[in-house]
C-alpha cells in the first residue's frame, strides 16, 4: 500500500517537528513547509494527499492559500485541515466559505485529535 502524504505547513518549527514526527511513526510520507508560498509550490511537486495548514503564517496566509489550492485546478481537490490559534467563529467561517474539510484550533485539540482526523479524511480507520 502507498504511503499517504501529507503537507505540513507550520511556521513554528518546534511544533512542526512535532507533528512531523508522530505522522511518520502513524506511517504517512510527510513533508514539511514553513511558509504559504512554499506551501503553494509543495503542494503542486509532492502532490499530498492532505494539507494540515496553519492560518497565521508570514507572506501568505493560511485563508489565501487555501483560496489558491482550491482555485487551482491540480489541487482543489486536496484534503485540507486548517490547524490554527484563531478560535474565533468567523475564522472558522471564513476557512468554511474558502473550502476546507476540517477547521481545528491548537488549543483546543492535541497531536492524537489532529492525527484522528486526518485518518477520518483520507479514509483510513
Amino acid at each position: 500500500m502507498d504511503k499517504k502524504k501529507i503537507l505540513l505547513v507550520e511556521d513554528d518549527t518546534t511544533l512542526a517537528q512535532v507533528y512531523q514526527s508522530r505522522l511518520e511513526l502513524e506511517g504517512f510520507d510527510v513533508q514539511h513547509v514553513e511558509n504559504g508560498e512554499k506551501a503553494l509550490a509543495a503542494a503542486l511537486e509532492f502532490k499530498p494527499n492532505l494539507i494540515l495548514l496553519d492560518a497565521m503564517m508570514p507572506k501568505i496566509s493560511g485563508f489565501d492559500v487555501l483560496d489558491i489550492l482550491r482555485n487551482t485546478p491540480e489541487t482543489q481537490n486536496i484534503q485540507v485541515i486548517m490547524l490554527t490559534a484563531l478560535a474565533q467563529p468567523k475564522d472558522k467561517q471564513r476557512a468554511q466559505e474558502l473550502g476546507v474539510d476540517d477547521y481545528l484550533v491548537k488549543s483546543q485539540v492535541v497531536i492524537s485529535d489532529v492525527v484522528d482526523r486526518i485518518k477520518h479524511h483520507l479514509g483510513i480507520s
